[in-house]
């Protein structure tokens, strides 16, 4: 908002939390609504879709493409199709084990993906309710604990190497620099993500020319392939042979102090405040 503020524009601040969001919008219905929502509602198109119901232009990627980036599920079978490399999966409904006794068949799981996996929810964010597992013995309580947070799990094949993120602004989607992640707990976790001083930072990322190539290539691959738009985050995980894997792909990225799409575009020499104008333009008609 300050960002906003700075460029001339009247900008003020809606949180959902503090405010009824509609109401608000009736009596002061905005030229357009910067999103910063990140998570379900946010991210998941549930926002977007209200927005367009009520005729108000946003940021960011249209609500069906978000729906698809965010739901895991969805997003790792429009990436497989388009042919942008992404660690095998498995995807495990929790009605599938609530009402057809999927249960067991999750040591068909393991058959599949292999030791170790890492269990996500399908649909949520920084990295709340993700669990890696070394036993065959910790895959159900893993499942368990994803579909607290969700209604479906991912079991996805474990990639050991580099993490990087590739970020993406404007109109355009040009490519910022890649962003190497080095938690120093060795584990990118939700602290490790919003705490300062938890984690090492590399932009450029510490990468050969070719192997930083492929990075771009299968995020510009990724962020086509869901139709992102305006604004976009890739994550982005590197072999120890140098290919790249495509986590997600993130809608909403964050746009804090530790926030690596900012960090990217300062490494670039776009300010903030550039930043915020890039993706502004970028905003035409929503729907």
């Amino acid at each position: 908002m300050t960002a906003l503020n700075a460029l001339g524009h009247d900008a003020w601040l809606l949180d959902p939390a503090d405010v009824k969001l509609v109401e608000t919008l009736y009596a002061r219905p905005p030229d357009l609504c910067w999103l910063a929502l990140h998570g379900k509602e946010g991210e998941d198109g549930t926002v977007q879709r209200l927005l367009d119901l009520l005729g108000l232009r946003y940021t960011g990627t249209p609500a069906f493409d978000c729906e698809l980036a965010f739901d895991k599920v969805l997003a790792k079978d429009v990436l497989r199709r388009a042919g942008v490399p992404t660690p095998d999966w498995v995807a495990i409904e929790g009605s599938a084990l609530r009402d057809l006794g999927a249960g067991v068949a999750l040591p068909r799981v393991l058959e599949r993906i292999g030791l170790p996996c890492i269990v996500k929810p399908s649909r949520s964010g920084s990295a709340l309710g993700v669990g890696a597992v070394e036993r065959e013995a910790d895959l159900a309580g893993a499942v368990m604990g994803a579909l607290s947070f969700s209604g479906a799990a991912i079991v996805e094949r474990m990639i050991r190497g580099a993490e990087v993120a590739a970020g993406f602004a404007g109109a355009s989607l040009e490519a910022l620099p890649l962003v190497e992640i080095v938690p120093k707990d060795g584990v990118y976790d939700y602290s490790a993500r919003y705490t300062a001083g938890a984690t090492e930072y590399f932009v450029p990322a510490r990468l050969d020319a070719g192997v930083a190539s492929a990075v771009r290539n299968a995020a510009r691959a990724a962020v086509d392939a869901l139709r992102i738009r305006g604004v976009g985050r890739v994550d982005v995980l590197v072999t120890p042979e140098g290919g790249p894997q495509v986590l997600e792909v993130n809608v909403s990225p964050g746009m804090t102090e530790t926030s690596l799409l900012p960090m990217a575009a300062e490494a670039s020499g776009i300010t903030f405040g550039m930043l915020c104008d890039d993706i502004i333009r970028a905003s035409g008609d929503s729907a």
